[in-house]
């Protein structure tokens, strides 16, 4: 069959998708700004699924790639599902008075956590206000006199007794400062010091002997003081216990009235009394006035003794929460007990228990990264726990079991909470297949495409959401031509005529850097050169590398021909990926073959630089050769391909088509075209098949072109099958208009053989012969010289 290039040659109006100008005005005139998420059905659907079954186990795994608008349609779905349901009850923890390494739980309702702490607060400071004051009653200081009194009277009696039996042994007694001493008496006169020694020895001896004796008299009478002193100390501490208790008790009466129905909080007033009686009674003073940091940290004690600790607070009318944690460590999702020092040991209490994400969702929903949770330490374990029983309970034991800290255990929580992962495509198929688990409790997927259909009402949407963008920015206009180069850049992303990319969040960024440049310019009108300019200040910004592997071309360091014939040589198209920057840039596949039977060897996986799908792509060459040449005989040669001046590895099979043709050119000695480069892979049976990347690779070769200067000569060869992912830049289509630059579009080896070497391929007889002087007659004969060179060199031997 004849071959023409021209039927292979694509025209300028096939490059870019056609868009419809009726909808472009329709979509311009729109004035409806109401936001509205663009597309991903599929999705919304399966979370609306996910939401209706409020049961066990249907929690959902939103899979997709980022900036598709996952985030903003879950957490729009979900706030409205959250807004038709009931507020969750509030969790606090209590002091546990029996044991307070065990925090205690109280469940109540919504806003009544608040309403609490500040009542039990107001309670705090009437007890700190009315003590000591409340000493200074009458009846209170009439009793401790009263005790006083008889303690003074029994030790008075105690003296009096001592005092009366010295007088008759001519002794006095004195006490002073709580001491008491004894003086003999000389004619009605007690002697002092200087006197006492003019006595003669005999005297003194006397009266040492009966101040002996009227000692042991005087510890004989008390005995029993130190137990008198108890007995005081105890009386006033009842005392004291009493009024404290008589002063609580219509503080506390006033309380529990207001919570007679929640049985929770009386029995935690309840509980609380005593405790707090003995914490006033060993804390606050009779009558002496604190200082003013003292009165602060006593405060602080009773508030961190018996205030409870609400974890989250919920007002009566929120509806569900709808909490995301961007870093789910364990103590961001399942919350943490805080730990202070004092004197070198830890130590903590229920107000210092800090509430996790799941304590902020309870009740609602959770949203959390798949990729960010699964590497945190025993968290997915933790979590699916949490999940399957119900109950969320913070863990402490592992991080602070040291022998110098208090340990507490908070008691579990009931938890009823629906989680949202958004993850990978790659990570949902991983963990589906390494956990068994996961199913049973994500039994929902939402799907996102990566793809938007270009339909009407798509186009409405698009243009709300720039409208709504730009308005954020100052500018109020959008021009028709603008619009329709926003949408071609969405086509760009999409690589697909017919289809708009699904990450409209590369749109909004593009608006905003195009809304830069109207603004420089003073234009309230955002317009097709503010866009392009937007897209020219990108390139320029991320283009470095490119360039330089463009400048490196020309100069000779790498070696690419842009025109003029070679054999074995062909111009492959590549796509660099580096960082956040994607270009293409085109690399010589060369072939050489001789005599042998080694067959066809890819030099770049016998150095490890080929990874196995570009392996498989040369693998797939012996194939074709093998079974459209070698039906008669052996297929037997021995040639070489590689990709020149590639240091760094290899991957994919789109160089298979120049590959195949660069050895056939190797094979027949029949020149290539180097105006021309070539990408797509092939299949054994000779047919082209699509490739990734094609207009970068299409826009790579072209800008090296375009340096040399255009010779009308110049073009790409690429896969019929990409015709429809052809979205181009406005200087490929204008050379492609003027006729400087060629699209040819291929399905078979045949036709791409017949663009780069201008020889007829020829089609194959019934007898499995080829028409003379075509292409591929000339490889049937060479293989089979190749193989009667080889075979015969074997006989001979």
């Amino acid at each position: 069959m004849a071959h023409s290039l021209d039927s292979l040659a694509l025209a300028p109006h096939q490059l870019v998708p056609q868009l419809r100008n009726d909808w472009l005005k329709h979509s311009i005139t729109e004035t409806d700004l109401t936001p509205a998420f663009i597309g991903q059905d599929r999705a919304k659907a399966a979370l609306q699924f996910a939401i209706g079954m409020d049961m066990p186990g249907y929690n959902l795994y939103v899979m997709g790639e980022p900036a598709l608008g996952r985030f903003t349609l879950v957490q729009d779905i979900l706030q409205h599902a959250a807004a038709e349901k009931a507020t969750p009850d509030e969790w606090c923890y209590l002091k546990n008075f029996d044991d307070e390494r065990l925090p205690l739980t109280l469940r109540l309702l919504p806003g009544e956590g608040r309403a609490l702490v500040k009542r039990v607060e107001e309670l705090m400071d009437e007890v700190l206000d009315t003590f000591p004051a409340a000493f200074d009653n009458p009846g209170y200081q009439r009793q401790k006199k009263a005790i006083q009194r008889t303690f003074d009277q029994r030790y008075e009696a105690a003296l009096e007794a001592v005092e009366q039996k010295a007088l008759e042994k001519k002794v006095v007694l004195y006490e002073e400062n709580g001491t008491v001493s004894f003086a003999p008496l000389i004619d009605g006169k007690p002697l002092d010091d200087s006197e006492f020694n003019k006595l003669s020895d005999e005297q003194r001896q006397y009266f040492y002997d009966l101040v002996g004796e009227l000692e042991t008299i005087l510890n004989e009478q008390l005995i029993e003081l130190p137990q008198w002193k108890r007995d005081v100390s105890e009386q006033l501490r009842e005392l004291r216990k009493a009024t404290i208790e008589q002063v609580l008790k219509p503080l506390f009466k006033a309380l529990e009235h207001h919570y007679v129905a929640e049985l929770g909080v009386l029995r935690y007033l309840r509980d609380m009394r005593p405790h707090l009686t003995k914490l006033v009674l060993e804390v606050l003073p009779e009558e002496t006035e604190p200082e003013k940091n003292e009165e602060l940290d006593i405060r602080t004690l009773f508030i961190e003794e018996f205030v409870p600790n609400v974890l989250v607070h919920h007002a009566a009318m929120d509806g569900a929460p709808v909490v995301f944690e961007p870093m789910p460590t364990y103590g961001n999702l399942f919350g943490r007990v805080e730990y202070a020092t004092s004197g070198g040991s830890l130590y903590t209490n229920h107000r210092m228990i800090r509430p996790g994400a799941l304590h902020r969702a309870n009740g609602g929903y959770l949203i959390l990264d798949a990729d960010k949770l699964l590497p945190q330490p025993q968290v997915w374990e933790a979590l699916k726990q949490a999940l399957k029983s119900g109950e969320l309970l913070i863990d402490t034991l592992s991080e602070h079991a040291v022998t110098n800290s208090t340990i507490i255990t908070p008691k579990a929580i009931p938890l009823q909470v629906k989680v949202i992962l958004m993850g990978s495509r790659d990570l949902y198929y991983l963990i589906q297949e390494v956990d068994e688990e996961f199913n049973e409790l994500f039994r929902v997927l939402a799907d996102f495409e990566h793809y938007l259909p270009y339909q009407q009402h798509t186009l409405n949407y698009m243009m709300r959401q720039i409208r709504l963008q730009m308005q954020e920015l100052g500018l109020q206009q959008l021009s028709e031509c603008g619009f329709e180069r926003l949408l071609q850049f969405s086509f760009r992303q999409a690589e697909h005529q017919h289809k708009l990319s699904a990450r409209f969040a590369d749109v909004l960024e593009l608006v905003r850097e195009a809304c830069y440049y109207a603004t420089q310019a003073g234009s309230d009108t955002l317009t097709a050169d503010h866009v392009r300019a937007a897209l020219a200040g990108k390139q320029y910004r991320t283009g470095r590398i490119s360039e330089a592997f463009l400048e490196d071309i020309e100069q000779g360091q790498i070696l690419i021909d842009s025109s003029g014939l070679a054999v074995g040589k062909v111009n492959g198209l590549t796509v660099l990926e580096i960082g956040d920057t994607t270009f293409g840039t085109p690399a010589r596949i060369s072939a050489t073959v001789f005599a042998g039977a080694s067959g066809v060897v890819d030099i770049e996986r016998e150095v490890e630089l080929g990874k196995a799908i570009h392996s498989k792509g040369v693998l797939i060459l012996n194939g074709f050769l093998g079974a459209r040449y070698a039906r008669d005989f052996p297929l037997t040669l021995s040639a070489n391909i590689a990709m020149e001046q590639s240091y760094g590895h290899i991957d994919g099979d789109s160089a298979s088509l120049a590959e195949i043709c660069a050895l056939i050119s190797a094979i027949t000695q029949i020149p290539i075209k180097q105006s021309l480069a070539v990408t797509g892979s092939i299949n054994q049976h000779g047919e082209v098949q699509a490739i990734g990347g094609v207009n970068e690779k299409i826009e790579g070769f072209f800008r090296l072109c375009q340096l040399r200067g255009l010779t009308g000569e110049q073009g790409v060869v690429i896969p019929a099958s990409n015709q429809l992912n052809l979205v181009l830049n406005e200087a490929v289509r204008q050379a492609v208009s003027d006729g400087l630059f060629h699209i040819y579009v291929v399905k078979n080896v045949d036709e791409a053989l017949y663009l780069l070497t201008g020889v007829e391929p020829g089609e194959q007889g019934r007898r499995g012969a080829y028409p003379k002087k075509t292409l591929n007659a000339m490889v049937l004969k060479r293989l089979t010289e190749i193989a009667d060179i080889v075979n015969g060199g074997a006989d001979d031997e």
